[in-house]
């Protein structure tokens, strides 16, 4: 096999498993994205069609439609990522989604638990919402991801600026708590400002603010600039399967405020590396960037020790 590598990851664009599947492309000999339009996932029954021609040694996709991509005779590693399934996550969905996640798609994922050789997680939070949510007693290996810290790397914060700037990286989207931006920004001292990307999809519209401020679509390669030039990063997501944004802010030395959910005190030591807040609690993730603003000693503090933890667990 190590000769004849050929592992191919069928993945949808637009999202962090994409992200990541294309992070183990570069890393990896042999190991081919075979990225579509997420548009396709109205049509799954297309995708055993997807690289018919294809004779790969080993299918490496996610949970939700890797029952589609099963080949007799070639190994399935199926990753799961996050939950969606569940009845806590019918607030932050739509309700064609709602009607999605409790039919089709939890269809798909009971098949692919079936299909799959292998089940990674990538946390334990994920690997535990994969037991008790849905039942799953098989085994489950959990593997981190991976932060590239050749990549994502530490730098001088810009003398220039007379403002703390608070990155919010990520989709625009209810789930990662986008909609909590203008009420925190009214929170913040004065020159304090909140900057945020437009994610891979877009989403959630954000009113005009004096201290929140669109940057609109940022391309990967320029992420890590995009966190060395930040001095705090903002993360109220509800959930989260691994969290790869505060990761790489981490990999950067940036401090980190983000939800007490999920898989993110996995990641996020509290007091240490940044502050974990409660779901929601708007007051809480503006006194604590508040805080963190005017200390620059404690930010530099919690920076260095979020690079450590990174070249040590992942």
């Amino acid at each position: 096999m190590t000769k004849n590598r050929n592992i191919i990851s069928p993945m949808g664009r637009g999202n962090g498993a994409y992200v990541l599947h294309k992070m183990l492309e570069r890393h990896i000999v042999g190991y081919r994205v075979h990225d579509y339009s997420p548009r396709w996932e109205y049509f799954p029954l297309a995708f055993p069609f997807f690289f018919r021609n294809e004779k790969p040694s080993l299918i490496h996709t996610t949970l939700d439609y890797g029952c589609f991509f099963h080949r007799s005779g070639i190994p399935l590693v199926l990753t799961f990522n996050h939950l969606v399934l569940d009845s806590f996550m019918q607030q932050y969905s739509s309700w064609s989604q709602r009607i999605h996640y409790k039919t089709d798609l939890l269809l798909f994922t009971r098949l692919s638990l079936e299909k799959a050789d292998v089940i990674t997680s990538i946390s334990k939070s994920s690997a535990n919402m994969l037991r008790n949510e849905l039942g799953f007693s098989g085994p489950i290996r959990v593997i981190y991801c991976g932060i590239d810290t050749a990549r994502f790397t530490p730098g001088s914060r810009s003398k220039k600026r007379k403002v703390i700037r608070v990155l919010f990286a990520g989709n625009l989207t209810l789930r990662k708590g986008v909609n909590l931006l203008p009420e925190i920004a009214a929170r913040l001292d004065p020159d304090i400002e909140i900057v945020y990307t437009s994610g891979l999809r877009g989403g959630f519209p954000l009113p005009n603010l004096p201290n929140l401020k669109n940057l609109g679509y940022i391309s990967i390669e320029n992420l890590p600039d995009l966190y060395r030039n930040s001095d705090i990063l903002l993360f109220p997501s509800v959930r989260e399967g691994f969290g790869l944004v505060p990761a790489e802010a981490m990999s950067c030395s940036i401090p980190v405020v983000a939800t007490n959910c999920s898989s993110l005190p996995e990641l996020i030591d509290d007091g240490k590396g940044g502050f974990l807040c409660p779901l929601d609690d708007v007051d809480c993730f503006a006194n604590k960037i508040n805080l963190l603003a005017e200390n620059p000693q404690l930010r530099r503090e919690m920076g260095e020790y979020n690079r450590a933890k990174v070249e040590k667990m992942f």
